[in-house]
């Protein structure tokens, strides 16, 4: 008996350092969603919040042709960053990984770090005046005699936003995974014969395939909830998710409708996080 006390405290010791994420998920994350799944069920009357159970917010959302562009929309350009994101990310990692040295490695991290310290807003505002009709590249393109291209309010100003907001966080994550990888394996490679950039796709992007591929997932997940790049970019056509939810809550103060868009929102990051995860692990679960 005497020696059984110490064992039970050693093993609620790792508790008690889990159970404060699984409180802060619970009260933030898990309450939030289901008080929104709740409201979904609700109607407005007189421009008022009515608590209900009734189906017609659900009805009216889903059988909206406007609903399922704007979801189109959303994810088409998600995806596009996802995969833009991870190929503009990859070299920047690589060369960090294998080929930079320990002092050029950290400077570069601190570069990386950097942006998350200023206001996402205020950079998109700094590329309105870039991306601009009379801004920094029409005016550069004017000197040569080009231009000036409509940028702003396109999907193309969109996914630049998208990829300001996603970048340094991929560029990050990649650089942990590659970090990961056996430089044994590069070397033995090399003595094999097997040329450089074959090498990479044959030996790194393997070895690291699960951090590569929820790298980009994480540019997917951040640009498809993502408002201010398509409200100030994209001029909000048109209209992603995130903007559809606002015009809902704008329209007739109608937030049972919101929250069913909300929710969709919600379940679509999860089922992609769980398929990508899947996908991560699917060779190395089978072995």
């Amino acid at each position: 008996m005497a020696h059984g006390r110490p064992t039970k405290r050693r093993d609620m010791f790792p508790a008690a350092f889990i159970l404060p994420p699984l409180v802060w998920q619970a009260s933030f994350f898990i309450t939030p969603l289901v008080f929104l799944v709740w409201m979904s069920f609700w109607r407005v009357k007189n421009f008022r919040l009515t608590r209900d159970f009734v189906t017609a917010n659900w009805e009216r959302i889903y059988n909206a042709g406007f609903f399922y562009d704007a979801y189109v929309h959303t994810f088409t350009l998600a995806t596009v960053n996802a995969l833009v994101v991870s190929v503009l990310a990859f070299p920047a990692a690589y060369f960090l990984a294998f080929r930079a040295g320990p002092k050029v490695r950290q400077l570069a991290i601190v570069f990386l770090v950097t942006p998350f310290f200023t206001s996402y807003l205020v950079r998109i505002y700094s590329l309105q005046i870039i991306l601009a009709e009379h801004g920094i590249i029409n005016s550069a393109l004017g000197l040569v005699g080009l231009g000036p291209i409509t940028m702003l309010s396109t999907s193309f100003a969109t996914v630049v936003g998208f990829l300001t907001l996603t970048l340094p966080l991929v560029i990050l994550v990649q650089l942990l995974a590659l970090s990961q990888v056996d430089k044994r394996l590069m070397e033995a490679a090399s003595n094999l014969g097997v040329p450089p950039f074959e090498a990479v796709f044959k030996v790194v992007i393997p070895s690291a395939k699960v951090g590569l591929i929820m790298a980009g997932t994480f540019g997917f997940l951040l640009s498809f909830g993502d408002y201010v790049s398509p409200l100030f970019l994209g001029g909000s056509k048109p209209p992603t998710l995130s903007i559809l939810i606002a015009d809902q809550v704008k329209s007739g103060n109608n937030w049972p409708r919101a929250s069913v868009v909300a929710v969709t929102m919600v379940v679509t990051l999860v089922a992609v996080l769980l398929l990508m995860t899947s996908l991560a692990y699917a060779k190395r679960g089978k072995k």
